[in-house]
């Protein structure tokens, strides 16, 4: 078990490029599978995660490999061209793996099993398996609908007319990715807009996706089967949801300045900038542009003196937007002054740990009063430094790892985190990056 210790730091700053963006690079190998010849990615997130996603693909049948310059090349099997694996996928710590895989799997005439880490044979996939059984495919998983499981999928997949309950990127992603091999035009109807990555891959990949905005009904994206799909090139940006940990860990050090150039800025994806900005936070975006159809810019986050950032009321129709950045938002609510209050949180408690409990306990182990009502996380902010002292046990979640991290940077006694290596699920060599810019984390092995 990795153990990293973070320290109060009075001077951080400089330049980084944050890993490429998870949701986007495993998008990105999926689609290129599935299209007819090469595709070249560049900007992949090197993560387990994604790493995990490669190797699945691959045992069902594409060509990937990584080239000496750090591109990608994934040669593809066509739509409907996935091979049978001749073993289990064990997609790891990744939930997004294995609900996007699924839905590329479940409308293929062919059995493949799929497991994952204690974390993630613990998470339910029957959100996802619900519509996928409506298409045809059949599902034998353990009570609750957790890993592993097994899916086999139909002569012939059925397009369907999908009506989410919740607004959910990766159940929309699914049904989507199966339709692609099913006849006919297969329609997602979300109650609200959630990340459109897939459709704005899909697009790029050259798939027609019909887009109906429905106002307060929500929205429908469809699209029609068999298409041809062809090899491209993909440039990942990188990721907003990793490039949160250096940037709000400068605006908790007086002075500090980190600049993050390439940075995603899909509208789905952004709504902790406007957290920030509610709270009183300086970050300029720059440099604007667009890559494989996802808005790109340069960020740049200034140190806050202590007490500038305010505590702000977050309402639940955000949290879409912004459903991975809570836990960092917490850290910059712990320094603010007054109370922050994030609504609608529901979502947290089936995350790679309950990310509401484990922000809780580990604020208020920190010496920070938080609690919990409902779906909404409560934080009494301190105007300032925490006292800190604290030992987190992260529970196999990389962002809360690193979000605690980040407040030991901020705090007048060392915290602690306890199996930190789950970091490297979304940011490989998040504390030597973080060191680079002036934190004072120092890692320790333990037993157990």
């Amino acid at each position: 078990m990795t153990v990293l210790v973070s320290r109060f730091t009075e001077s951080f700053g400089g330049a980084v490029r944050a890993p490429g963006d998870k949701s986007i690079s495993h998008r990105a190998l999926i689609l290129a599978a599935l299209a007819v010849g090469r595709s070249t990615v560049t900007g992949l997130l090197e993560s387990d995660d994604v790493r995990a996603t490669a190797a699945a693909l691959r045992a069902l049948g594409a060509e990937i490999a990584r080239g000496g310059d750090g591109a990608w090349t994934v040669d593809g099997v066509g739509v409907g061209g996935l091979a049978e694996p001749e073993t289990v996928l064990d997609l790891g710590n990744s939930g997004t793996s294995a609900r996007l895989l699924l839905g590329a799997i479940a409308s293929h005439r062919m059995t493949c099993f799929m497991t994952g880490d204690p974390s993630l044979r613990a998470r339910p996939m029957g959100r996802v398996t619900a519509p996928l059984r409506q298409m045809g495919a059949e599902f034998v998983a353990r009570a609750g609908g957790l890993l592993p499981l097994a899916v086999t999928g139909p002569e012939e997949a059925l397009p369907i007319e999908y009506v989410l309950p919740v607004a959910s990127a990766q159940v929309k992603s699914a049904v989507l990715l199966a339709g692609l091999n099913a006849p006919g035009r297969t329609r997602v109807v979300e109650p609200r807009p959630s990340r459109d990555h897939t459709e704005l891959m899909l697009r790029h990949f050259g798939v027609a996706v019909e887009i109906e905005e429905r106002g307060a009904s929500g929205r429908a994206v469809a699209v029609e089967g068999y298409p041809e799909i062809a090899a491209r090139s993909v440039r990942v940006p990188g990721d907003i949801s990793s490039a949160a940990f250096p940037g709000v860990a400068a605006l908790l050090v007086p002075g500090a300045r980190v600049a993050l150039p390439g940075v995603g800025l899909n509208p789905t994806r952004a709504g902790l900038l406007d957290c920030l900005a509610e709270m009183g936070a300086r970050v300029d975006i720059g440099n604007r542009r667009s890559d494989a159809g996802e808005p790109v810019g340069d960020l740049v986050f200034h140190g806050a003196e202590p007490g500038a950032l305010a505590g702000i009321e977050v309402p639940a129709d955000r949290a879409p937007r912004m459903i991975d950045e809570y836990p960092i938002l917490a850290m910059a609510a712990a320094a603010a002054r007054g109370t922050t209050r994030m609504h609608g949180l529901a979502e947290l408690r089936v995350k790679e740990s309950d990310r509401l409990a484990a922000l809780a306990s580990g604020l208020a182990s920190a010496g920070v009063a938080a609690g919990i009502e409902g779906d909404t996380l409560i934080v009494a902010g301190r105007a300032g430094p925490v006292p800190g002292g604290a030992r987190i046990d992260c529970r196999r979640d990389h962002r809360i790892a690193m979000a605690f991290l980040v407040l030991g940077l901020a705090a007048r006694a060392p915290i602690a985190v306890t199996g930190a290596e789950t970091v490297a699920t979304s940011f490989p060599g998040f504390a030597e990056t973080m060191t680079r810019l002036g934190a004072r984390i120092a890692e320790t092995a333990e037993d157990g």
